[in-house]
């Protein structure tokens, strides 16, 4: 394919987003009597019952807002920011939910680390945009309760502690990888010099506990654990996050490793006819699962505009507009024959696609 061609397929994706993705959530997927988005729309666009709303999902669509052009897109930024600490933040604990229920009640009291990394993020990008001290506030203050509590002693975090702060999961290398995001962020609008140091630490880490020395590539648990995998999107993801800041992470091992775990999980979980990216392998490359999950596709996208693969993200691009979105939205979850597996559109999808369709205008 052309440039022109691979231009036209990036301007046809950035189209139905601003005219498809987002306004969905400035309509029928907010939920104007709590103020909050509903968790999930049907294939037409209709709101799926709510039974909890959570933190991590409200996180998710401010970050997106957040960076959304127009009055509109701004406005329901602020409402989403005004959200998050009414809803979600335990004042009597200083602690933030897991989630609430239908009526806005505590419901999952788990203080979770994928949720708060989406917190510092959502508060970074909102403050940068808004300039609103609050956000400015909670990132900070979010980031300290981070390092109190969920250190793991040895250079990395739990996954999940209770309500009263012991530890109910282990290391997991996915809530990691979005702290990294979440802390490249909050570098940019306040103590540079403090997330950079805690940037290099958890590199590092990774490097020592998640870094399968075969495949190069980054599994899901610690080394060793039982059952553990490699998700290749994840692969992709980490490479991308490590591109955004280039000298934060001069002289480790982890960058030259994703590299090349790049290439190996390109070799086995993505399919050559198609471009589509299977959700899991094990650590021998052997197929764990097959479907295919948009999120990792978008993050396949990213990686290969950040690589300057031009030819393949052109292939790449054009079966990925075919095969995941529709007049109405998105395709989920799909089979590897492109069968539909998963038929909501979850209010955290954005986020992917947004921060994909970023590397394109790149």
């Amino acid at each position: 394919m052309t440039p022109s061609v691979w231009a036209d397929t990036a301007a046809d994706l950035h189209r139905h987003f601003d005219t498809v993705v987002a306004p969905l959530w400035l309509g029928a997927g907010f939920d104007a009597r709590m103020g909050l988005p509903h968790e999930a729309l049907d294939q037409s666009g209709a709101p799926l019952p709510d039974v909890r709303y959570r933190a991590m999902a409200c996180a998710r669509q401010l970050f997106v807002y957040a960076q959304s052009a127009g009055n509109a897109a701004q406005a329901h930024a602020a409402r989403l920011f005004d959200a998050l600490p009414r809803y979600f933040h335990d004042r009597e604990r200083d602690a933030w939910l897991f989630s609430v229920d239908a009526q806005g009640r505590a419901l999952d009291p788990t203080q979770d680390l994928y949720t708060h990394a989406f917190l510092v993020l959502a508060c970074a990008t909102y403050f940068e945009r808004s300039r609103d001290e609050r956000a400015l506030r909670h990132m900070l203050a979010t980031a300290r309760l981070v390092e109190d509590r969920f250190g793991d002693g040895d250079g990395l975090y739990y996954a999940a502690l209770s309500a009263d702060g012991q530890p109910v999961r282990g290391p997991e290398q996915n809530p990691i990888m979005h702290l990294t995001e979440a802390y490249q962020a909050a570098a940019g609008v306040a103590e540079p010099a403090w997330f950079e140091q805690a940037l290099r630490r958890i590199a590092d880490g990774i490097a020592r506990r998640f870094l399968d020395p075969d495949a190069q590539c980054i599994a899901e648990l610690p080394l060793g654990a039982a059952d553990n995998r490699i998700e290749p999107g994840h692969q992709f993801e980490w490479y991308s996050l490590l591109q955004n800041a280039p000298r934060v992470y001069e002289g480790l091992a982890l960058p030259a490793a994703v590299t090349r775990g790049c290439l190996w999980a390109r070799a086995r979980g993505v399919a050559p006819d198609t471009a589509g990216v299977c959700a899991a392998l094990d650590l021998r490359g052997g197929m764990r699962e097959a479907t295919e999950r948009i999120w990792a596709q978008t993050e396949y996208a990213r990686y290969l505009a950040l690589a300057g693969e031009h030819e393949a993200l052109a292939r790449q691009l054009a079966r990925f507009k075919e095969r995941f979105l529709h007049a109405q939205g998105w395709r989920e979850v799909i089979a590897a024959d492109g069968a539909l597996m998963r038929a909501d559109m979850p209010s955290t999808t954005p986020y992917h696609l947004m921060t994909a369709y970023a590397a394109l205008r790149a």
